[in-house]
């Protein structure tokens, strides 16, 4: 497996490009019309919780009450980070970001990770920086700093094909964090894109297979002839690397 991993890790950086623009479009359409701090980090939020396939509507629920009551502390990273959970065993960095969100009601692995990497996406200086919220959220993954894999069925079902085990999050984190980490955590990012548009049916019945209609499903991806057709190529590359 590691060398699979290796191959797709390799395929993943070298095509950065095209899930960074369409991320970059996505960030834009939530954030832009936004006026301020506080309205750019409700409208984030309310998108990423919509994310999951059965969200727990009371419990989001009270999660938005109590970030609607602390507008104020909702000025700074470090401020949001205290207004969700003040517990100083958590570090004001990434993966401390994560561990507070993962413990708040209505809020599960998956959707906690992809916050946090959103944020930190917003602030690593690789997106525009009329993105930003925070003045002070870090940059950039210093000394043990990390975050996880937003792994959901898409990126289970690729792992699938490399071994047919019982793959979950945390199975999947600790498997990729053997070999990668930091920012390279960052580049698996894409793994979904890829592992998306190459994805037919649901479940079990997944067929891993170019899926032109599923890669027009996604509002921010550039429709473009040409570019789909470089992005088809690309998807068959993708495939090959999985052995399909």
């Amino acid at each position: 497996m590691e060398k699979t991993l290796k191959e797709i890790f390799d395929f993943l950086k070298s095509n950065r490009k095209y899930n960074k623009e369409l991320q970059t479009r996505f960030y834009t359409s939530v954030l832009s019309s936004q006026e301020n701090q506080f309205e750019k980090i409700i409208s984030l939020l309310y998108h990423i919780a919509n994310t999951q396939s059965q969200p727990k509507i009371d419990h989001l629920a009270e999660f938005y009450r109590k970030i609607y009551k602390n507008e104020e502390s909702l000025s700074s990273f470090k401020g949001f980070l205290t207004v969700i959970n003040s517990n100083i065993d958590y570090q004001n960095n990434y993966y401390g970001l994560y561990n507070r969100m993962k413990n708040q009601n209505g809020w599960g692995e998956k959707t906690s990770a992809l916050f946090t990497k959103t944020i930190y996406h917003l602030h690593n200086k690789e997106y525009p920086k009329e993105l930003n919220i925070w003045a002070d959220a870090p940059t950039e993954l210093k000394n043990e700093d990390s975050f996880y894999l937003p792994v959901d069925a898409v990126i289970i079902a690729i792992f699938k094909q490399l071994d047919n085990i019982n793959w979950t999050f945390n199975k999947v984190n600790r498997e990729i964090k053997k070999h990668y980490n930091r920012k390279d955590i960052e580049v698996w990012d894409d793994l979904w894109f890829w592992g998306f548009i190459t994805q037919i049916g649901t479940g079990e019945n997944r067929e891993m297979k170019w899926n032109l209609n599923k890669y027009w499903t996604l509002r921010e991806s550039d429709k473009n002839p040409e570019m789909i057709k470089e992005i088809k190529i690309k998807a068959e590359i993708f495939l090959k690397i999985l052995k399909i």
